[in-house]
């Protein structure tokens, strides 16, 4: 486990490392559960930064360690988790586990009665262990290619 998780704001220079760090884990964890042409239309070559703007205007945190970012994720004021990532060298060391904690701190803060996201194969045990439960199983078309995914929730009235 590194040293120390630093969780900080997303700030706008952070999105070029952001997209680095989403193409390098798809290409380099969820080649597992995926086919070599389903990651290259998830993670391809070129990506519109533009499309990633989103992270404005909503709960964005990155995760940093040893002076490097290693983790992200945002989430949007209705309780959906859009992007949750951990860098491929520091997955299984808390990474995942404190970038979710600090998003269950923003949704208890915002009164939200759960959390949903749409999960991969590769990070549907990640999400069950801390409590997500699969609501369905779904089928996605990115760039031609068919992807399956789940979309999970997370209730949050009655947490302690």
């Amino acid at each position: 486990m590194p040293d120390a998780i630093l969780l900080r704001r997303f700030r706008q220079d952070d999105l070029p490392a952001l997209i680095d760090l989403f193409r390098d884990t798809v290409r380099r964890v969820n080649v597992r559960d995926y086919t070599p042409e389903q990651v290259r239309a998830w993670a391809p070559d070129e990506i519109d930064p533009a499309k990633w703007r989103s992270f404005e205007g909503r709960f964005a945190i990155v995760a940093e360690a040893e002076g490097r970012i290693v983790g992200f994720a945002d989430l949007e004021a209705d309780g959906h988790l859009d992007r949750f990532f951990v860098h491929a060298e520091m997955q299984g060391r808390g990474v995942g586990r404190a970038l979710l904690q600090e998003l269950l701190r923003e949704a208890e803060r915002l009164s939200l009665p759960r959390i949903f996201a749409d999960v991969s194969i590769t990070a549907r045990p990640f999400f069950e262990r801390h409590g997500f439960v699969v609501l369905a199983e779904q089928s996605v078309e990115v760039r031609g290619e068919r992807l399956t995914n789940y979309r999970m929730e997370l209730a949050l009235s009655g947490r302690s």
